[in-house]
């Protein structure tokens, strides 16, 4: 008999649930940034120094949910010639060790086809997708067809969902909800936002699944700060991809910044 084969959303769950930290470490890594092969070593390094998910950028010519840095170096891995195939060839090496899930737009996921672009996603073993952009009347369609793969199909939510809409929202999450803790694109801030501990609170209320807060963390005192206020994943995107542009060694300086991360996610008994 064939062993049962686990599901995107499966591997999510049990990441979350096997962490050793206060809460599970999520890093973004730009698909090739600053090549497709750097940004393979680069998720290596991140798995290597502690991190449990990881996000994989597809860089797009329109990125609206991208601040400065990750728009940058978007633009640069396009100019280098990264493209949807060579990104996905990213998370087919980066899959067998750490769940991916996959970060891009709608534009990527409808012009060659729904389920065509859903093959080929489920084929490079990545988890799920994040689709910032992705319009509501289309929601439905794709997580039915997301789920019929067991892929899962991440939604956002910002400070500014209404509850209602934070209900409907976090009722079709699937692997975790993505929440936004500041208004705005990505970014480096000073601070959390003053509301981020309240919005965990009410996307923790809206859903079964976990949630995971980003925009803005990119210090280890921030993901702690998170993980104290609730949240079960830490998103740090910004903070790495700047890393990735210092020095020699883009691998090895991200690496570094991760571990910094993940002793902030320690348990307390252990800091």
């Amino acid at each position: 008999m064939s062993p049962v084969r686990t599901t995107g959303i499966e591997r999510i769950a049990e990441s979350f649930a096997a962490t050793s930290k206060r809460a599970a470490l999520m890093p973004y890594v730009m698909g090739g940034f600053p090549s497709l092969q750097e940004s393979v070593r680069i998720g290596e390094a991140c798995v290597g120094a502690g991190a449990d998910i990881l996000e994989l950028g597809m860089p797009y010519s329109d990125p609206l949910a991208d601040g400065p840095v990750i728009h940058a170096a978007g633009t640069r891995a396009l100019a280098a010639g990264a493209n949807v195939a060579g990104v996905l060839g990213v998370a087919r090496a980066l899959a067998p060790s750490v769940p991916v899930v996959l970060m891009c737009y709608a534009n990527m996921v409808f012009a060659p086809g729904l389920e065509a672009f859903l093959e080929r996603l489920e084929q490079s073993g990545a988890c799920g997708l994040i689709v910032p952009d992705l319009p509501q009347g289309e929601a439905g369609e794709v997580l039915e067809e997301c789920d019929r793969r067991g892929l899962a199909l991440v939604p956002l939510v910002a400070p500014t969902t209404t509850g209602e809409r934070l209900a409907s929202i976090g009722g079709r999450a699937r692997g975790f909800l993505y929440t936004v803790s500041v208004v705005g694109t990505t970014g480096e801030r000073r601070a959390l936002g003053e509301r981020f501990a309240e919005v965990v609170a009410a996307a923790k209320s809206s859903t079964d699944v976990p949630v995971a807060l980003g925009f803005g963390i990119g210090t280890p005192q921030q993901a702690a700060e998170a993980a104290d206020a609730g949240a079960d994943g830490v998103i740090v995107g910004t903070r790495l991809v700047r890393a990735a542009d210092e020095g020699d060694d883009p691998a090895s300086a991200v690496g570094a910044v991760v571990g910094e991360l993940a002793a902030g996610l320690a348990p307390t008994d252990r800091r």
